[in-house]
């Protein structure tokens, strides 16, 4: 059976995740019913990272096995009629090896969140982004983050029901810009844990509202202790940007 390597984008906002689940519609059961469409003896579709309900993707990966041999770019074409009218766009196809697996394949992935500084409501950016009231320090944001990189046991900003076999991660990089009154949080690692980004970028908004210092943050970081992170950010404004293979 022939393998591909799926590029996909999608807005979060109606479904309950990335993975399939009972208690909702998923992204993935969405390709899956596509893929399905196009070849009745289709495999599973298996993504590079299970993003939560309300997250978004813009360069989410993932791959999926058919026993036809098509081209690339028809599979592209066909799965996008048959995922109409799901906010869900194969971006890109393209044939892959054997052994490619979305996920273990992996060696990096990058994330962005997107603050917007603002009393007025978010009506085209609801659900897009994090409405923020308050004026944030992007600066001394970007400075406190830097505490972050490097390998670190990051069970502060772990999800309680995270499954990872290891609370240390490596951050490769992480970023915190203004443009306007949005602020965008761009970060990359290997992997994260569940709930990672969205907990530091919590925490972040913290320091940016000048209730936490850069002392404060690491402090949290090396306490190790779930309840020394600051409150979650909500999943409106957390994207899965781009995901990098050898």
């Amino acid at each position: 059976m022939p393998r591909y390597r799926l590029t996909i984008e999608y807005d979060g906002r109606p479904f309950v995740g990335w993975q399939a689940q009972d208690n909702g519609p998923s992204v993935q059961a969405a390709l899956e019913r596509a893929a399905k469409a196009l070849d009745p003896d289709a495999s599973g579709v298996t993504g590079a990272g299970r993003t939560d309900s309300g997250v978004h993707a813009l360069g989410q990966a993932a791959h999926l096995d058919l026993a036809k041999d098509l081209r690339a770019d028809v599979v592209r074409d066909a799965l996008n009629a048959h995922l109409r009218p799901d906010p869900v766009a194969v971006v890109d196809a393209a044939e892959a090896a054997p052994d490619f697996h979305a996920r273990f394949s992996a060696i990096r992935r990058e994330y962005r969140y997107r603050i917007v500084e603002r009393r007025a409501p978010l009506t085209m950016d609801k659900g897009l982004a994090w409405q923020v009231p308050q004026a944030l320090d992007a600066d001394a944001m970007h400075a406190a983050a830097q505490v972050l990189v490097g390998s670190h046991d990051f069970t502060t900003f772990r999800a309680a029901e995270c499954q990872a076999k290891s609370p240390v991660k490596t951050l490769d990089e992480i970023s915190v810009r203004r443009s306007g009154s949005e602020i965008r949080i761009e970060c990359a690692a290997r992997s994260f844990l569940h709930r990672q980004v969205r907990s530091m970028t919590g925490s972040l908004v913290q320091v940016g509202l000048g209730r936490w210092g850069l002392t404060d943050l690491k402090s949290a970081l090396e306490r190790c202790d779930r309840s020394a992170c600051g409150p979650v950010a909500p999943p409106d404004g957390l994207y899965l940007v781009a995901v990098t293979y050898p």
